[in-house]
C-alpha cells in the first residue's frame, strides 16, 4: 500500500484502507505509524484518546487490532493560531459609527495573521485601535471581521463593533443580501454584459487555488463592461454569491483572467497572439500593475441598528487609475 503524504501544515483527513486478508495482528496505534512514518506514536496515541482517529467510522482503543478490511480514518486538527499583536497602522476609514466602520483596504495588506504574515495584517491595525471589538480572543482572531478581501485585493471591507452586529452582518453576507460590486481591468474583449454560473472548489491539485468543479459550491458573477482597451477591458462585477477567489477563477474560467493576476493566468494571458505594438502596451502596463486589478469598490447594506440603507463608494486605487489611465490614452 502506497504511504500517504502528510500535509506540509499537518491540517488534513487522511484515509487508511486495511486490505482485506490482512493478518498481521497489528495493534491500531502501531499501524497507523507504519502507513504514516512521519508521524510519532506519541502523537498517535493522542490522537487516537482525543478521538481523532476512527476505525470504521468509530472511536478505538490504541490496542486494539486492526483486522483486514478496515478503513481508518485519521483528522490532524488545526493548530492553534498565535495570538495576534496590537499594532499602530493607519487605516483609511471611510465611515464610523458607535456600531460598526467600512474600511478602505489597501492591495498589499493581508486580513488575517497567518504563516508568513504574523503582523502588519487589518487584525494587528484592528487591535492597535480599538480595544473592544467582538470576538478578540477567540481561536479565529477574527476582531470584528465578517468578510474578508485577498492580499491583493484592494477595497471595503466592513468591521463590527459589537456581537450583535458581527451575527447581523455575518447572516446577511452569508445569506448573499449584501450589495458588492467590484471593478476589475479583465484581459481580452467581453461581451458587453453577462453572468457566469459556475460551482468552484478547491483546485483538486493545487490546494492554494480554487477552480470551476462539477458539483462544487454554487457560485454566480454577473459582469458589465464599461470600457474596451483592444487587448484588456474594464468591467463591473456584481457578486450574487462569495466564494474564495470567485471574481478571479470566473473570469479565468471564461478567459478573461483578471489582469495581473499570477495565480490565474493573469501575467502573460495571450500576448503570444498579438501585434507588436498591443505586446508593447501589455507589458509596460503589466509593469504598472504588478498585483491583480480587482478592487472593491462598492458596499451597501441594511444598518444593522438604524435599519436606513447605507451604501458606500470608493475611488480607485492609484496603481489601477494609473493602469487604466494608461489604457485609455495608449488603446482608445
Amino acid at each position: 500500500m502506497k504511504r500517504p503524504e502528510i500535509p506540509a501544515d499537518g491540517v488534513n483527513r487522511v484515509t487508511l484502507e486495511v486490505e482485506e486478508g490482512y493478518s498481521a495482528q497489528q495493534r491500531l496505534d502501531q499501524l497507523v505509524v507504519s502507513r504514516l512514518p512521519k508521524i510519532s506514536r506519541n502523537r498517535v496515541q493522542k490522537l487516537i484518546a482525543d478521538g481523532s482517529i476512527t476505525v470504521n467510522g468509530n472511536p478505538s482503543k490504541a490496542s486494539a487490532i486492526v483486522p483486514g478490511g478496515s478503513i481508518i480514518e485519521v483528522v490532524f486538527p488545526h493548530p492553534p493560531r498565535p495570538p495576534a499583536a496590537p499594532e499602530d497602522i493607519p487605516l483609511e476609514i471611510v465611515f464610523e459609527d458607535e456600531h460598526l466602520l467600512v474600511i478602505d483596504k489597501p492591495a498589499g495588506m493581508v486580513v488575517h495573521p497567518a504563516a508568513g504574515h504574523s503582523s502588519g495584517t487589518l487584525v494587528n491595525a484592528l487591535l492597535g485601535r480599538y480595544q473592544n471589538l467582538p470576538n478578540p480572543g477567540g481561536p479565529t482572531m477574527r476582531p470584528g471581521i465578517v468578510h474578508r478581501l485577498d492580499k491583493d485585493t484592494s477595497g471595503l471591507i466592513v468591521i463590527a463593533k459589537s456581537d450583535e452586529v458581527m451575527t447581523t452582518l455575518g447572516r446577511r453576507f452569508h445569506d448573499h443580501d449584501i450589495e458588492r460590486e467590484y471593478a476589475a481591468v479583465v484581459w481580452g474583449d467581453p461581451p458587453d454584459k453577462g453572468t457566469i454560473n459556475a460551482p468552484l472548489l478547491r483546485h483538486p491539485g493545487n490546494r492554494k487555488k480554487y477552480a470551476v468543479v462539477e458539483g462544487g459550491k454554487r457560485a454566480i458573477t454577473h459582469w458589465k463592461v464599461r470600457e474596451r482597451y483592444g487587448f484588456a477591458s474594464l468591467v463591473a462585477l456584481r457578486l450574487e454569491t462569495g466564494r474564495t477567489h470567485q471574481i478571479r477563477v470566473h473570469m479565468a474560467h471564461k478567459g478573461w483572467s483578471v489582469f495581473g493576476d499570477s495565480t490565474y493566468g493573469g501575467r502573460m494571458h495571450g500576448l503570444a497572439r498579438m501585434t507588436s505594438f498591443q505586446r508593447t502596451i501589455a507589458r509596460e502596463a503589466l509593469d504598472l500593475m504588478p498585483r491583480q486589478a480587482l478592487h472593491a469598490r462598492l458596499l451597501g447594506f441594511e444598518h444593522p441598528v438604524s435599519k436606513e440603507m447605507v451604501r458606500f463608494e470608493g475611488d480607485l486605487p492609484e496603481d489601477m487609475a494609473t493602469l487604466v489611465e494608461y489604457l485609455r490614452e495608449n488603446m482608445l
